[in-house]
């Protein structure tokens, strides 16, 4: 059920205006959590709709550029804070951290989206455009995805974690007990480390301008974003890592899927996600040499780089209309 008449409280900074007409509200999924979304139709004739998929510890302003962006090549955009992140409701009384309990939690949050803001409100012919832990979502969703999902682009999926973290059997075990010994929404880490607020050290960016934008957001809306996510929520994303290594489970994907990943990437495994696409029966991949993990906030030389692999990927299905 959505509740577009609850003002979403957008935030809006100096060098981060929201696009042109962007509207929201809140929906409530089928396990009774109020999330926050945003549509925003453009001024040109749609060539569809794209449903945006943020990362971990994300938020719907940080995409306030790419999805005017998308808006001037003719797309609509839908897109949503994921439980326990951005606007929508948090899981835990310490605000700051991420957690969920299983990640089917995340699989409710897209469906409830597709079936209570994108199908009633936006047009197809639809396509997933996805970051990081959102490509995650999205290929164990893309099952339950409406047929009109005809492709999806995903951004340096989290499909391995970086060769700096244990692997992906330690971390599921480990999890599993933190769990059943009642320690699942303790956080992972005490403090972010500082290399991760530097312009130059930082894994996610090499555009300064883009860095600096962020951060100020981040300043001015604490509540949006979070610190370290928990124990329980790792254990989440590394199960779910797992099961992509299952031949079975790669077989069911059927919807056509380009995996973009970036050559700088220190946060996830670029190798995973191309193992992936080459094992995937629908899937290709493309890499961004030099690009850091968060390429639509990276710079230009980057960012238009995968504009333009994204345009030519679903162009092809979605033609621009007649006016």
């Amino acid at each position: 059920m959505t509740d577009s008449a609850d003002d979403p409280r957008f935030v809006e900074i100096p060098g981060n205006p929201p696009p042109p007409g962007l509207t929201g509200g809140y929906f409530s999924t089928s396990d009774g959590r109020r999330l926050r979304y945003a549509i925003s139709k453009g001024e040109r004739p749609t060539r569809g709709t794209i449903v945006l998929l943020q990362g971990r510890n994300e938020a719907i302003e940080k995409y306030f550029e790419t999805i005017a962006d998308l808006n001037r090549r003719g797309f609509a955009v839908a897109t949503f804070d994921w439980r326990g992140q951005g606007g929508s409701e948090r899981l835990l009384r310490r605000r700051n951290l991420g957690h969920v309990r299983h990640f089917g939690q995340y699989l409710t949050d897209l469906e409830c989206a597709m079936q209570e803001v994108v199908l009633p409100d936006c047009r197809a012919p639809y396509t997933i455009l996805a970051h990081s832990m959102g490509g995650l979502i999205a290929l164990h969703a893309s099952s339950r995805l409406p047929i009109s999902v005809e492709r999806m682009v995903l951004l340096a999926p989290l499909i391995g974690f970086a060769r700096s973290v244990p692997n992906l059997k330690t971390l599921d075990r480990v999890g599993a007990l933190g769990r059943l010994l009642g320690l699942g929404t303790l956080p992972v880490r005490r403090s972010v480390p500082d290399r991760l607020l530097h312009p130059a050290t930082n894994p996610l960016t090499c555009d300064r301008r883009r860095f600096d934008r962020n951060r100020r957001l981040a300043k001015t809306a604490p509540e949006l974003f979070l610190g370290s996510p928990t124990l329980a929520w790792l254990a989440a994303m590394a199960k779910a890592m797992r099961r992509l290594e299952n031949s079975d489970e790669i077989a069911a994907l059927s919807i056509p899927t380009l995996i973009v990943t970036a050559g700088a990437d220190s946060v996830v495994s670029a190798a995973a996600a191309e193992r992936l696409a080459w094992r995937m029966r629908c899937g290709s991949s493309l890499t961004i040499p030099l690009a850091r993990h968060e390429m639509l906030q990276e710079s230009d030389r980057f960012r238009e780089q995968v504009l333009e692999a994204f345009d030519a990927y679903v162009g092809e299905d979605t033609p621009l209309a007649a006016a």
